[in-house]
């Protein structure tokens, strides 16, 4: 990254996390961080894959789970109408999420540096959230299975709609592996961070717009401290 590049980015990231206190003082708001769920906080395609495989089962309608969870990231109906009439994907959806504890809780890990990452956001002062297309539900079990307890949990947002909940809670970064959650954080006028632990590269998040790109969550806490002092 160029210095004048470098620059442009503090320049943006100070402009979206500062502003007037209640005061009038200009003094820096509090820090709130948004983080997506799946592929991002947890590797969800163990359990998506199971919960496929038994709908399949249940339905007889073959489904390629190993092709599903490569495409993790949009809401669950677009996934279903690879395999089912339109006419059929709500009580299939439905079906889908009854089966969903059961089967793809438990085989469903944190990703790496997931609890690290959210422990900087409070080290730093702040605040955790979560704004998932994910039923909330669901989120929640996965969350509460994994001991990862961020200060607020949206479920059912996906890309653009993420934004109405990054700026009620007011987010200045929303972390995301798909270039939906880029777009989420850039309406909302949150500093996109990406990482390219989902279905998209590092060159697509970028394209897509991330004002930064790290390797996975394990990069975050030190870039997070970076990123605070720039602040200060």
């Amino acid at each position: 990254m160029s210095s004048e590049t470098a620059e442009h980015t503090a320049a943006q990231a100070t402009a979206r996390t500062t502003g007037p206190a209640a005061g009038g003082t200009g003094a820096a708001l509090p820090l709130t961080v948004g983080f997506d769920l799946d592929m991002t906080l947890i590797d969800s395609r163990p359990g998506i894959r199971a919960a496929y495989l038994e709908l399949s089962a249940q339905t007889g309608t073959y489904i390629d789970a190993d092709a599903a969870v490569t495409r993790l990231g949009p809401p669950l109906d677009e996934e279903l109408a690879h395999w089912f009439p339109e006419e059929r994907i709500p009580e299939m959806a439905d079906r889908y999420r009854a089966l969903y504890p059961t089967h793809a809780i438990d085989p469903t890990p944190a990703m790496p540096g997931a609890r690290e990452a959210i422990e900087a956001v409070r080290a730093l002062g702040g605040s955790a959230i979560v704004v998932t297309a994910k039923h909330e539900p669901n989120a929640r079990l996965h969350l509460d299975h994994l001991g990862l307890r961020p200060d607020v949990l949206v479920g059912w947002l996906w890309a653009e709609a993420k934004a109405d909940a990054l700026r009620a809670h007011g987010a200045s970064v929303y972390v995301g592996d798909h270039v939906g959650d880029v777009r989420g954080a850039r309406k909302a006028g949150a500093l996109s961070v990406g990482v390219p632990t989902g279905p998209c590269s590092e060159e697509e998040l970028r394209a897509a717009g991330a004002d930064v790109v790290l390797p996975d969550l394990r990069a975050l806490p030190e870039w997070l401290r970076a990123h605070a002092a720039s602040l200060a």
